[in-house]
C-alpha cells in the first residue's frame, strides 16, 4: 500500500503565510484592456442628483430632497458637465459628485430638449484645481460605427456609483422620439450593453475609450434593462453642446408655424396625408411667405389652413418627416414647401428663420 501523506488531499489555505506573497490571478489580454479602459475613464464620469424643494408636513420648513438621479461626464476643464435633459428636468438645485466623492453644486447652462442633452456648470471654489480634478472625456465620432463593435457603458445605475457594463452595437441608424418634445432623434445607437435607471446621461465608449454616444433610453415595459438600450450619437451631442456653451441654447432653422397632431388629418378624412397648419404668424418665415393657418370665418365655421404635403421635393406625411427635413437645412436657406389648399397643390418659397 502506498503511504500517501494526508496533507496531499487537504484544500490549500487562502490565508497568506507571514512573509509569503501570492500572485494575483493572471488576466487575459481582453480583460486587461477592459480594466485599463475603466480605470482611465472612471474619473470622467460623475453622479448627478436632482434636488427639489418640498415643505415639511410637520414643521412647515422648506427643504431640498432628491427627486431623481443620473449620470453625466466632464466635458472640459472649465467645469462643464454633460448629461441628459430628462435627468435634470424640473430640478430646483443640482448636485454633482465627482469620482473622488467630493460634491459640488451646479447650474444649468442650457439644454436641448429635442436631443435630450443638457450642459451644467460646476460651482467651484477659487482654490479648486481644475487640471487635477477634472478629467474631460475623450471625444470620438459616431459617423463610422459598425454593428458588432464592442462598446462600454459607465454610469451610476440605481445609485451604484461607477458601474461598468459591456456589450456590442446591435443596431445603428435607429430613430427614437425625445421624451421631452416628441421630436425624432435620428441615427441613434442601439446596444445590448446593460443600461438601467441611473445610467442615463452616462457615456458610451468604444474600445479606445472614446465617447461615441450618451446613454439615454431603455426599451423595456418594466423600466429595467431588457437587452435593448439606446444612446444619442456623439456627433449630434457635440453639435448641441457646442451651441449651448456658446449661446446658452441650441439655434435651429424653423418655419414659424404650429400644426395639428398627426392623427388630425386622418380624422378629417381628406384623403391625403400631411400636416395641418394651425397657425402661421405673419412675422414668421412661413406666414410672411403666404402660408395659411386654420381660422374661423365670420359665422364661426372652421376654415382649414394649408396642409403641408412636401418639403424640397420630399414627401411629408407626418411631423417626423417635417422635422427630419428641417434638420437637413440651415438658417437662411430657401426651401420649397408644397401645400394642399382648397384641393389644389401650391408651392411656396420660404426662407427659414432661427429658433428663439
Amino acid at each position: 500500500m502506498l503511504n500517501v501523506h494526508r496533507a496531499a488531499f487537504t484544500a490549500p489555505s487562502h490565508e497568506c503565510a507571514p512573509g509569503v506573497a501570492y500572485a494575483r490571478p493572471r488576466l487575459t489580454q481582453d480583460e486587461q484592456l477592459t480594466v485599463d479602459l475603466f480605470k482611465r475613464n472612471t474619473p470622467s464620469v460623475v453622479f448627478i442628483t436632482n434636488l427639489a424643494v418640498r415643505r415639511d408636513a410637520f414643521t412647515l420648513d422648506m427643504m431640498e430632497i432628491p427627486q431623481g438621479a443620473g449620470s453625466g461626464f466632464v466635458w472640459d476643464t472649465d467645469g462643464h458637465v454633460c448629461t441628459n435633459y430628462h435627468v435634470i428636468k424640473g430640478a430646483s438645485d443640482l448636485q454633482v459628485t465627482l469620482t473622488d466623492g467630493d460634491e459640488y453644486a451646479a447650474e444649468v447652462v442650457g439644454f436641448d430638449g429635442d436631443r435630450d442633452v443638457a450642459v451644467l456648470q460646476l460651482k467651484l471654489p477659487d482654490d479648486f484645481n481644475k487640471k487635477e480634478k477634472l478629467h474631460p472625456v475623450k471625444l470620438g465620432t459616431s459617423a463610422d460605427l459598425l454593428v458588432g463593435q464592442r462598446v462600454y457603458a459607465i454610469g451610476n445605475p440605481f445609485g451604484l456609483d461607477h458601474t461598468l457594463t459591456t456589450g456590442v452595437i446591435s443596431g445603428t441608424g435607429r430613430e427614437i422620439s425625445s421624451g421631452n418634445t416628441g421630436r425624432p432623434i435620428e441615427d441613434v445607437i442601439q446596444t445590448d450593453a446593460a443600461i438601467n435607471p441611473g445610467n442615463s446621461g452616462g457615456p458610451l465608449l468604444n474600445s479606445s475609450g472614446e465617447l461615441i454616444g450618451v446613454n439615454t433610453a431603455i426599451y423595456s415595459p418594466s423600466g429595467a434593462n431588457s437587452g435593448v438600450g439606446f444612446a444619442v450619437p456623439v456627433d449630434v451631442i457635440n453639435s448641441s453642446v457646442t451651441q449651448i456653451i456658446k449661446f446658452g441654447k441650441v439655434i435651429r432653422p424653423i418655419l414659424g408655424i404650429s400644426f395639428a397632431p398627426d392623427q388630425s388629418v386622418d380624422q378629417l378624412q381628406l384623403g391625403v396625408q400631411g400636416i395641418l397648419v394651425l397657425d402661421a404668424r405673419e412675422s414668421g418665415p412661413a406666414g410672411s411667405a403666404g402660408v395659411h393657418g386654420t381660422k374661423r370665418d365670420q359665422n364661426g365655421r372652421l376654415v382649414l389652413g394649408d396642409i403641408i404635403t412636401g418639403f424640397n421635393n420630399m414627401r411629408v406625411r407626418n411631423a417626423s418627416d417635417l422635422y427630419k427635413a428641417l434638420d437637413k437645412c440651415g438658417i437662411g436657406d430657401e426651401v420649397d414647401l408644397e401645400v394642399l389648399r382648397d384641393n389644389s397643390k401650391v408651392h411656396i418659397k420660404i426662407t427659414l428663420g432661427a429658433s428663439s
